[in-house]
Parts: structure tokens; C-alpha cells; sequence
């Protein structure tokens, strides 16, 4: 699935609000249904997870505080520090090997603190500046860049790489 690019689970939560930068972005947790459609996606616990208005209340406020410590043209707010904080402080999803597979459960608190704690554990990191903003123009996904260089401009290739080399390759072959 497409909205599982980022290369950490903290920022594939960033990417439910698409195309940021336009003045209608585009919400994807409309509904607390949505968002347990997205933790069930994401693979993050082995269950479903119960979600109420205030559940997707607490989800949307993560995941802006989320972004805005982890888009690389500012620096964090105290305030968005304190809300990651917070949500990490709360038990983690509990991990269980079974069969040398690992599975994961809890409830939506623990999904969010879990999503905190990889949050902190990337902008914390050595990794932290190797977070980007997807380049094209109708995506405003942020990804972790593990290129060797560190030059990477789109989330991905199949998607938002393609499009803009075939744009400007379009932009290319129109002039005279």
C-alpha cells in the first residue's frame, strides 16, 4: 500500500493528511473507522483497535505535532514536544515471538505511544536530518532518505519520482 513509504511508522502517520501545502488538503482520517483502518494496515498490532472521537482526536494531534517537529524547515516547538512526549509516556504495544514471528498488541493509547516512541527515537537519532519532504508538487509526504548519497527527492518512485521525471522529460521535448 502506497501509504506505507515513509520508512518509519511516525511519518506514514504524518502522510494521512496528503498535499499539505494546497489550501483543501486532503484528510484521510475522516472517521475513528478510518483510523483503525489505517492501524490495521499499518501492521502496527495484530488486532483491531477500538477507536472513538477522541481517540481520532488524540491520533490528529499526534500526528501534527509529528510533522511539524519532524518537516525539515523549522524547528520543533516546545509545545509539539511536550504532546509527543506525552503520548510516548504511555505503555508501549506489548511484543510477543511466536513462532519467530513478533506480533504486537493493545489498544489505541498504546498505538500512539508507540508511534510517539519511534517518533523520538528518529528525531532524537543520528537519522534525524535525513528526514525530507517528498519533492513533487501534489505529494507533501515526509520520508526517511536511507540513499547511500542522502539525495533523495521523492517518497518514491513508483509514484512521485516517475511523475516528475515524465513531466519534465514532457517539459523537455515542448520546447523548441
Amino acid at each position: 500500500m502506497d501509504a506505507f513509504l515513509s520508512g518509519r511508522p511516525c511519518l506514514d502517520l504524518t502522510t494521512t493528511l496528503r498535499v499539505r501545502h494546497r489550501e483543501q488538503p486532503v484528510e484521510t482520517l475522516r472517521t475513528p473507522a478510518d483510523l483503525g483502518a489505517w492501524i490495521a494496515a499499518s501492521g502496527l498490532c495484530e488486532a483491531p483497535v477500538e477507536v472513538d472521537a477522541g481517540g481520532l482526536r488524540r491520533a490528529r494531534a499526534l500526528r501534527e505535532a509529528v510533522y511539524r517537529i519532524g518537516h525539515p524547515a523549522g524547528a520543533p516547538a516546545p509545545d509539539d514536544v511536550a504532546a509527543l512526549n506525552a503520548a510516548a509516556s504511555r505503555p508501549p504495544l506489548v511484543p510477543r515471538l511466536v513462532d519467530g514471528t513478533v506480533y504486537r498488541s493493545g489498544g489505541l493509547d498504546a498505538v500512539l505511544s508507540t508511534l510517539a516512541r519511534d517518533a523520538i527515537d528518529l528525531f532524537g537519532g543520528p537519522h534525524a536530518a535525513r528526514v525530507r519532504e517528498c519533492a513533487h508538487p501534489d505529494c507533501s509526504r515526509l520520508f526517511l532518505d536511507v540513499s547511500h548519497a542522502g539525495r533523495r527527492r521523492w517518497c518514491g518512485m513508483a509514484a512521485c519520482g516517475n511523475k516528475a521525471k515524465s513531466a519534465a522529460y514532457r517539459r523537455r521535448q515542448e520546447q523548441p
